[in-house]
């Protein structure tokens, strides 16, 4: 389609440069909490029925390979805004269930500014924070210390709303989303599994799911205005928390 991506049918593979993604058990539960179907009597509802993914495969967590993986979605989107939806595709959220434990943000500047430019373009970021029972604020962690406004920095918490395993922070962690004890389908079978990487993608489909939402004034904006449309999104989700005493430090 002329897009430089040659035969981009799944997403993008990084590292060998085609769309030969691997069949990652951990991908899979982190794509079935985003967008697996519901109502069909099938295993789960993920937060998003109908939902297109575009899968991404970075290989080892570094500041290039994070660059490089950002960059193909970042393009697409790109495309698409110069189009007018021609070529290219509306990429509304990113998710990263990755990172590195402890990370600075000084010590990798080009990819936190990756967000910005997503942002510019209309993608917001979700980011996993660590599973640690940590103060990333102190300790750090990337992405989600990163400092950019188009990050959105997800911990995890249990089905009675309370944090017991996963990073916090007063500045840099943005929202809680259920991560422990998630009932998720894997490769071969359902099951459940504990962690971060299941929070971040709850909120980005939640991302996408507002966008799917009936509202010409939203739909217009986000074409006329993309980073506009980003940041109203991203205010919908901060506003419209349910607001959990147990975490408000």
């Amino acid at each position: 389609d002329g897009n430089v991506y040659v035969d981009d049918v799944d997403g993008w593979n990084i590292s060998n440069t085609t769309d030969n993604i691997s069949t990652g058990n951990h991908g899979t539960q982190v794509s079935s909490m985003i967008g697996a179907k519901g109502d069909n009597g099938v295993g789960i509802t993920g937060v998003n029925w109908d939902v297109k993914i575009m899968q991404v495969q970075m290989g080892s967590v570094s500041e290039a390979n994070a660059i490089a993986a950002y960059n193909y979605p970042l393009k697409m989107r790109k495309l698409y805004n110069q189009s007018n939806g021609a070529t290219g595709a509306f990429v509304v959220a990113t998710n990263s269930s990755w990172g590195i434990d402890n990370g600075q943000p000084s010590s990798a500047p080009l990819w936190c500014a990756m967000y910005d430019s997503l942002g510019y373009y209309g993608v917001l970021s979700c980011g996993s924070t660590a599973n640690n029972n940590v103060n990333v604020d102190v300790v750090g962690d990337l992405p989600t210390a990163c400092p950019s406004e188009f990050m959105v920095a997800v911990t995890a918490t249990n089905s009675s709303d309370v944090r017991t395993f996963s990073g916090y922070g007063v500045v840099n962690i943005d929202i809680a989303a259920p991560g422990e004890n998630v009932y998720l389908a894997g490769n071969n079978n359902y099951g459940n599994t504990s962690g971060t990487s299941f929070a971040g993608p709850c909120v980005a489909g939640g991302i996408a799911l507002l966008y799917s939402a009936p509202c010409a004034s939203i739909a217009s904006i986000a074409h006329a205005d993309p980073q506009l449309g980003a940041q109203m999104v991203r205010d919908y989700i901060y506003n419209g928390v349910d607001l959990v005493s147990n975490l408000s430090d």
